[in-house]
């Protein structure tokens, strides 16, 4: 839900409402503590270009009129290599966009794409906005590299210029597993954010060769730019099968053994599967878990020590460890701030 609370955050800062698109979408805010179907993103992703007649979501200092995600696929259509492709997204998204600057550099074994903040995104190193403008432009570079390689592209780490979002675990199956963040306690001043982006990768991967003509292009850009966060997700097919196999085994806690086996894997060659989709087995076993205990919390009154033992764990204080890990709260604080939070919302109807 936190990437659908900043995409909307740029019609909010210009005083439009986003209800209706979310009503179109079938999309519930409220509901904090559901995942949204990558269908009703792209849909919503696409209803606010089309709102605001901005393909930047009206995040930056002028707009990007439709059309200008097209062009920059046909900038990079015909590039011989992944390296030169990219190098025209950057001088093309320097025209379109000179609110950000992206560069890719390489050494020895090593590649870097780099975002650079050029003009202030927002009110803050950790506004919404902003955070949300990082997000937003890394994914769409490395979603649109990843098809015209026809590929995922593993990016191996991942430095973000702001502190660690409320929904930052989910960066492993968007990104990658290692992403770090700004601490609490930089150096860096509050309002100082001129730190970049920085993402990390192989360097041979650059030399990657560009397989999409014009033919494939055209289907591509049916449904974009929304279809862009559909595609090439780090949570694909083997992080989806290890997640509901492990979902469908609860309240046991399945091995990677037996989760192996059950794949007809080794292993290894399952934690090899895993790492190439940017994640790994204890990250999509807490993920699980934490998804199921907030929906449960937010949904029914089930007793805290019953929802432990059918989420697997050997006693509840494990369990609320883990929670507290999560969400910052205890159980009980959750739930609470849920009803209290409900409550208000009643009490202010007419």
């Amino acid at each position: 839900m936190g990437f659908v609370t900043g995409m909307l955050s740029g019609m909010r800062r210009q005083g439009r409402n986003p209800a209706p698109l979310l009503a179109a979408t079938g999309i519930d805010l409220a509901d904090a503590a559901s995942r949204i179907p990558l269908h009703r993103y792209a849909a919503l992703y696409n209803r606010v270009i089309a709102e605001l007649e901005d393909e930047g979501f009206g995040l930056f200092s002028r707009s990007m009129p439709p059309g200008c995600f097209e062009f920059l696929c046909r900038g990079m259509l015909g590039a011989p290599t992944l390296a030169e492709a990219l190098g025209r997204a950057g001088r093309f998204m320097r025209i379109v966009l000179p609110d950000l600057e992206v560069a890719v550099s390489s050494a020895a074994d090593r590649a870097e794409l780099r975002i650079t903040e050029r003009l202030p995104l927002g009110h803050g190193r950790d506004d919404p906005a902003r955070v949300f403008a990082f997000e937003w432009l890394l994914r769409l570079l490395h979603g649109v590299a990843s098809w015209f390689v026809g590929r995922g592209l593993a990016l191996d780490a991942v430095d973000f210029p702001y502190r660690r979002p409320p929904h930052a675990d989910d960066y492993a199956l968007v990104y990658t597993e290692h992403s770090r963040f700004a601490a609490d306690t930089d150096a860096q001043a509050e309002d100082d954010t001129r730190s970049p982006l920085v993402a990390r990768f192989q360097a041979n991967l650059l030399d990657l060769p560009i397989r999409r003509d014009e033919a494939a292009l055209a289907a591509f850009l049916d449904g974009a730019p929304g279809k862009i966060s559909m595609l090439y997700r780090r949570d694909r097919e083997m992080v989806f099968r290890v997640r509901d196999l492990l979902r469908d085994a609860l309240p046991r806690n399945l091995t990677v053994a037996e989760v192996a086996r059950s794949l007809h894997l080794s292993s290894r060659s399952l934690h090899r599967r895993l790492e190439e989709e940017g994640s790994g087995f204890r990250t999509i076993k807490d993920a699980m878990r934490r998804d199921i205990a907030l929906s449960r919390l937010a949904k029914t009154r089930q007793p805290i020590a019953r929802l432990a033992a059918e989420l697997g764990y050997a006693d509840t204080s494990t369990f609320y460890r883990a929670f507290v890990a999560w969400t910052g709260v205890s159980p009980e604080h959750f739930r609470r701030r849920l009803t209290a939070s409900d409550t208000s919302t009643s009490s202010g109807m007419t």
